[in-house]
């Protein structure tokens, strides 16, 4: 591996201070034994892709949830997790970097050095390997960064990337492979480990959900590690802005945040910092609002205020916003088309469509430029390379001055100052939160291996509680998958392979509905709250994301609740009852059933092709 990875750091004095402190760690981890509590098999989140997904994972599909339990947990089904006299696991940073993602390692390195004092792990890609130990984790402890192994864009998913992975996993002799990223990463984890299982390869794969994004989302996994970091830095900078704001009151100022595809960092920094504005690209594809129409609605925001002397604003944007607007997703469609075809970049817009054409024709000479950026290996746009702040100043600023020149603005003049807050928080010193879920969910991962379980993901749920009250588990990534189906002129469908797909922000969910209901006031009264810097001890140091606390989402939690309702239900009901006992519960029974079997159906769920 390259030199420049894994050597000691010079740490600032604060950084030295948070190298010291030591993650929580929630009961049912702590101690040198641990039980495993397996429950029913699982089925894929998408019931209409079931069979695509089982028929491509036939050796990881299907495979039952695991609960880890304190070791005096009195679960009779449940299994001691035994200790191993040596076991050697990979560690692999994916993706962009995330705060708290050394921690995984932390807390991977911890639990084997407690269950297994001769254990070792490595860094793994292309064998370029890096042994972990106490010395060179030392100055790496709750930092931020990716840079103690590096970290890498590489995807693993063709049959020449599998197969050298195979190999150096077989060459290092590996009982683990954990791979720390987002859903990209993690989907690719799934394959992989479908493929050890299919070649008889010893060495067993294990997800992390670490991404600043937030986007990895489910019934399975409530937050990403990096996430509440990346929006309380987002927060105290949008908040520092809305200051200067009010202070000078003669900007607007347009900030994007990363966050690809979804708008989760935008919606969780609106929550906390209150900007006058939050354009959600979920909102603007739901809608299918045009540029007209997201030019328009900030016009308008624009000319309310100033009708009450206000000539100041900030206003929020996601990173994803641009590939939202549905001209412009089409324009890039065939831009992207075109360009795998081989066409050079200056003969693109030759070759247009008429309508897209005139389009690209109408934006302004940069985002062109932009705009014929060579897609990402997702085939997404490359999203942090294209200013839709700077085009929306644009847009607005030339309605403003058409308004003033009509006479329907009298206001004073337009003024905007841009801003991409892309990199200023994803190196961050990771919050006290994100220190002890990555912390545990490394400890997690050692359980997983210890099971001997491949292709799942560590799992943390009850998330808003105290880490003493989280419930610590791990799901087959299978599980979380999706097939998605797409259209293909008339009556024609594709059905995609199964995938992790990035959660969006849910229109009919608690945070949203927050967010519409303060909507009004945050645009005209400036009730601008500033969180302050991140803290480690003091008033903040426990907070947690506003969308974590106002949802509910411990699945797990409810699943182990029903269980319990259907044994009291058996403890009841059995030889011996009363026949209205049994009339009644084969009734509600009935009843129950026949919902949850319309409500599961595809066609409930939305998942038939279109």
């Amino acid at each position: 591996m390259d030199s420049d990875y894994g050597i000691p750091r010079e740490l600032s004095d604060l950084q030295k201070l948070r190298s010291t402190y030591q993650p929580l760690v929630p009961p049912c981890l702590q101690g040198t034994t641990v039980r495993v509590e397996f429950g029913d098999a699982t089925t894929a989140a998408d019931s209409s892709g079931a069979h695509t997904i089982s028929r491509i994972f036939p050796h990881t599909y299907g495979q039952p949830l695991a609960h880890f339990l304190r070791a005096t947990a009195k679960v009779p089904d449940a299994q001691i997790i035994t200790s191993h006299p040596s076991i050697r696991v990979g560690v692999v940073f994916c993706g962009r970097q995330s705060p708290g993602g050394h921690n995984v390692i932390w807390g991977l390195h911890d639990a084997l050095k407690i269950h297994n004092a001769n254990s070792g792990s490595d860094g793994l890609f292309a064998q370029k390997t890096l042994e972990i130990t106490d010395d060179i984790l030392a100055s790496y402890k709750n930092q931020g960064g990716y840079d103690l192994l590096g970290r890498t864009k590489d995807q693993i998913r063709t049959t020449e990337q599998v197969n050298a992975a195979l190999a150096t996993c077989r060459a290092l002799k590996l009982d683990g492979l954990v791979i720390i990223g987002g859903v990209t990463s993690n989907t690719d984890a799934a394959h992989l480990a479908e493929v050890f299982a299919e070649a008889k390869c010893s060495t067993k794969v294990v997800g992390v959900p670490v991404t600043l994004n937030g986007d990895l989302k489910n019934q399975f996994v409530e937050s990403n590690v990096g996430f509440d970091t990346i929006c309380k830095v987002n927060s105290q900078l949008i908040s520092n802005v809305c200051t200067d704001a009010l202070s000078a009151e003669k900007y607007y100022y347009f900030i994007r945040l990363m966050g690809r595809k979804a708008s989760h960092v935008a919606l969780e920094c609106t929550l906390q910092s209150h900007p006058n504005m939050v354009i959600l690209g979920e909102e603007v594809a739901a809608s299918k609002l045009t540029l007209f129409d997201l030019t328009k609605q900030i016009c308008d925001a624009v000319q309310s205020r100033a009708e009450q002397d206000k000539y100041h604003g900030v206003i929020l944007l996601p990173e994803g916003l641009i590939e939202s607007i549905p001209e412009v997703y089409a324009l890039l469609q065939e831009i992207h088309g075109l360009l795998r075809q081989g066409v050079s970049v200056d003969k693109i817009s030759s070759q247009l469509s008429p309508w897209a054409s005139a389009l690209f024709e109408f934006l302004p000479p940069f985002i062109r430029k932009q705009l014929l950026l060579f897609p990402e290996s997702d085939d997404s746009a490359q999203l942090s390379q294209i200013e839709t702040e700077k085009l929306l100043a644009h847009l607005v600023e030339e309605e403003m001055n058409k308004r003033t020149k009509e006479g329907t603005y009298k206001g004073k003049k337009f003024n905007a100052i841009c801003h991409f807050f892309g990199y200023q928080a994803r190196g961050s010193l990771p919050s006290k939160f994100d220190c002890d879920y990555a912390f545990v969910l490394g400890h997690i991962c050692y359980h997983i291996l210890a099971a001997g379980l491949n292709g799942y993901l560590a799992t943390v749920t009850n998330l808003k509680h105290p880490v003493n009250k989280w419930r610590c588990g791990a799901a087959p990534i299978t599980a979380m998958m999706t097939v998605k189906r797409y259209g293909r002129g008339p009556g024609a469908s594709f059905i995609g392979k199964p995938a992790l797909h990035p959660a969006t922000v849910d229109l009919t969910g608690k945070a949203y509905e927050l967010l519409r209901k303060n909507a009004t006031k945050f645009l005209m009264e400036d009730v601008y709250r500033n969180p302050g810097p991140l803290q480690f001890d003091g008033p903040g140091a426990d907070s947690k994301v506003v969308t974590l606390c106002v949802e509910d989402q411990d699945y797990m939690g409810r699943i182990k609740e029903l269980k319990e309702y259907l044994d009291k239900v058996r403890t009841i009901v059995k030889p011996g009852c009363s026949q209205d006992v049994l009339k009644a519960a084969l009734s509600a029974m009935a009843a129950v059933t026949e919902i949850l079997s319309v409500m599961s159906s595809p066609a409930s769920n939305g998942n038939t092709p279109f």
